[in-house]
């Protein structure tokens, strides 16, 4: 999921800067490293008619001879004045007592803007602005803009009846390019209404109708973040292993109150682990917090979860675990501005797939290494791959592949190439040296050579600054039997493993499978397209595969991929079959959103058909059908599926077994048949009210081969798996 951003794109500052005072352009770039700010923030929310009126006492330190300093400040916030106090303008309240020029800039309608304030020229080093400023923030949330949902709603910052959420991007609070802040805050609210905001709370009273709360964030932080609404709140604290107390919080609305201690147990599960792997937790508290639009989003010490998502039992290691790890990555070891985006690709190593060997589950450790090279190979084209390096926001399945998954897998080859103890000892230690400040991948080349003791150059060059992955197959498979020197017989086995590629350094991972047993073995490969390694072996070699446990990052053929949803999504060429006859079914819903919306990454328009004569003969179908229609697809299904799936009036089979029931439903895929590297995905329901809860979900369910659905809740799921790359051994004549 997301952390939060900075409030000022970079193309917003190049407009600010070109525009700014002279003396401003002639400064040398250490001069305009931008301070370490204090803000003293005074708020009082009104959200029926979405105000704030705010007053914001900023102590800063400066560079004598700068005479101007460019904040951001949303453009619908008025500002009412700037006033600059010093050690020798200080009134007898502290108030400042000299009014500073300001100018505003805005770049475009809605991009926001930047306010020029102008420095007196024999100002000192130390100094504070006070800035008074009211206005409307009314942004509602909007729905993300894909049938999959890889954004939250889409909204720069509200403050409405249904709730408030305010965060850097909202520029809620005057704020300069790439500066760092710690934040003292108080807020008031209606009262009936409980603010969270990043740090830990002081205090809180109600008086007068108003509540009022004071919230301290005292280390360094790129943005602060402050959300309000009617919640109910449950705490407990808590001592890790390592002797921490944590204060554990939740904020829920009243109808998801019940589900607080499940959300802390879990939080405390998953700190207890991650301390261990990342030193102390950064923060005093950690909070659940329920959002009223559908968000995931990490802020130091708490995280913003849509109602739908706790509703869900959000707890797991993608989710609620992922947001926990963001409060070291990310939220208290920041990305560089505008330099790769390397938060994301750790986090999602550390929560999403390691917490998986954490718990000894294998399996499901290996489904992620399955989902993360899915991803790539199904929504990475070779000819719009971008390097890892260049990765900065999330914007589609694209990004997501590059900049969450392919860059979480460079930190398991990471793992794989310098070895366990240096690999979690340099974890621990950039965690440790870089805390409350900005890293980049530069930085974590420098840690992880000096903690192996080995030069690292050339793994982040490949990996991390070129793009691309490496095609790699199984060439020729030869065995002949020898005599060893004690007298037994052996067989000594050469596999040549081929790349098309790169070409890339690397350990390919082989399975060999013999008469009576298995081994692995690993070839490395080095800077030419092809390699043999030889082996020798006690019992004599039948066939080999190719890295079976999917512990190398390649490019890999469709066919080679297991069959799913998400193959059907990005193929070039897709057609709808509506394999069903009564327009007022949900399964309508799903037709018209793909009319539409489209699907994002498909640029042909998808064809949609009523007929089985009427597909085409190229590319995936997506059939949606219902009660009293499997007979009218059962060939389709045979020829594509063949005994893997059986449709019948009242339920289906799976690989065999049955399942029975009016509120059933199923999902599968399978590679479509005479068609290679294309699928056919089926959606049938038993009877119409067992899709209707899936009509605007489906395509969240794309990295399964087979999902079933009890009353629209998944009951089960199931992977097919693709083509292996197996080579029969070839035996010598000889021999």
């Amino acid at each position: 999921m997301y952390i939060r951003i900075r409030a000022f794109p970079l193309y917003l500052i190049t407009v600010f800067l070109a525009g700014a005072v002279e003396a401003q352009a002639a400064t040398s770039p250490a001069d305009q490293e931008s301070p370490l700010l204090h803000h003293h923030l005074s708020v009082e929310l009104t959200p029926n008619t979405h105000e704030i009126t705010a007053t914001d006492r900023i102590d800063l330190e400066i560079e004598p001879n700068r005479s101007s300093l460019i904040f951001t400040l949303a453009p619908t916030l008025l500002i009412e004045s700037i006033s600059m106090e010093t050690p020798s303008a200080v009134g007898p309240e502290g108030t400042a007592g000299i009014a500073v020029p300001f100018a505003r800039m805005h770049a475009g309608e809605t991009s926001g803007q930047s306010v020029i304030v102008t420095l007196p020229h024999d100002h000192s080093r130390n100094m504070t602005l006070t800035w008074i400023y009211r206005g409307a923030i009314n942004d509602p949330p909007k729905e993300p803009r894909h049938l999959r949902f890889v954004t939250p709603s889409e909204t720069a910052g509200h403050i409405g009846e249904e709730g408030v959420y305010l965060s850097g991007e909202t520029q809620w609070y005057p704020d300069l390019p790439g500066s760092f802040g710690t934040y003292r805050m108080t807020a008031r609210v209606p009262q009936g209404w409980t603010v969270v905001a990043s740090g830990r709370k002081e205090g809180e009273v109600t008086n007068g109708g108003k509540a009022s709360s004071i919230w301290l964030a005292p280390d360094r932080s790129e943005a602060f973040t402050l959300v309000a609404n009617h919640f109910v709140t449950k705490s407990r604290v808590w001592h890790s292993g390592t002797g921490q107390r944590i204060d554990l919080q939740t904020y829920f609305f009243p109808d998801n109150a019940a589900l607080a201690d499940e959300y802390l147990d879990a939080t405390a599960q998953y700190l207890e682990a991650y301390i261990r792997i990342l030193g102390e937790y950064p923060f005093d508290a950690f909070a659940v917090v329920e959002n009223f639009f559908a968000s995931g989003l990490g802020m130091p010490s708490f995280t913003l979860l849509g109602s739908g998502s706790i509703k869900r039992h959000y707890v797991q290691p993608y989710a609620l675990g992922h947001e926990i790890v963001h409060s070291w990555i990310g939220n208290s070891v920041f990305n560089r501005d505008d330099t790769g985006n390397w938060v994301e690709g750790l986090t999602t190593y550390l929560a999403n797939y390691y917490w998986h060997e954490v718990v000894h589950d294998d399996r499901q450790a290996l489904e992620q290494r399955r989902m993360m090279l899915q991803s790539y190979n199904l929504y990475v084209q070779p000819e719009a791959d971008y390097a890892v390096s260049r990765f900065l926001r999330k914007h589609d399945e694209k990004d997501n592949a590059i900049g969450y998954q392919k860059s979480a897998f460079v930190f398991h080859l990471l793992r794989q190439e310098i070895g366990e103890e240096s690999f979690w000892r340099g974890i621990t230690t950039f965690v440790g040296e870089y805390r409350n400040q900005p890293a980049d991948w530069v930085a974590i080349e420098k840690v992880f050579s000096r903690e192996s003791g080995r030069n690292l150059r050339w793994f982040f060059e490949q990996w991390v600054e070129q793009s691309g992955a490496p095609v790699v197959s199984l060439g020729e498979v030869r065995a002949r039997r020898v005599t060893e020197d004690a007298g037994t017989d052996a067989w000594q086995l050469a596999v040549q493993v081929q790349q098309s590629e790169g070409p890339f350094r690397m350990a390919v991972p082989i399975r060999i499978t013999m008469k009576e047993s298995t081994v692995s073995r690993s070839i490395r490969l080095s800077l030419s397209p092809s390699s043999i390694a030889e082996f020798v072996l006690p019992d004599r070699p039948l066939r080999v595969e190719l890295d079976p446990d999917l512990m190398m990052f390649r490019r890999m053929a469709r066919h080679q991929l297991p069959p799913m949803l998400n193959g059907y999504v990005t193929d070039p060429h897709k057609t709808v079959l509506r394999a069903f006859s009564d327009a007022a079914s949900p399964l309508q819903q799903i037709v018209s959103r793909i009319a539409d919306h489209e699907l994002p990454e498909s640029k042909p328009t998808t064809s949609i058909v009523s007929e089985e004569s009427s597909l085409p003969q190229e590319g995936s179908v997506l059939v949606l059908t219902g009660a009293g229609q499997s007979q009218a697809v059962s060939k389709l299904v045979r020829d594509s599926c063949g005994d893997r799936v059986e449709l019948g009036e009242t339920g289906f089979q799976i690989d065999g077994q049955a399942y029975e029931g009016p509120k059933l439903a199923v999902l599968f895929s399978c590679p479509r048949a005479y068609v290679p590297g294309s699928v056919i995905t089926v959606l049938y329901g038993v009877t119409a009210g067992a899709v209707e809860k899936l009509s605007r979900v489906l395509f969240y369910y794309g990295w399964h081969s087979y999902v079933l659905f009890q009353d629209g809740a998944v009951t089960k799921r199931g992977i097919w798996q693709g083509t292996p790359d197996v080579k029969e051994v070839r035996v010598d004549a000889t021999s």
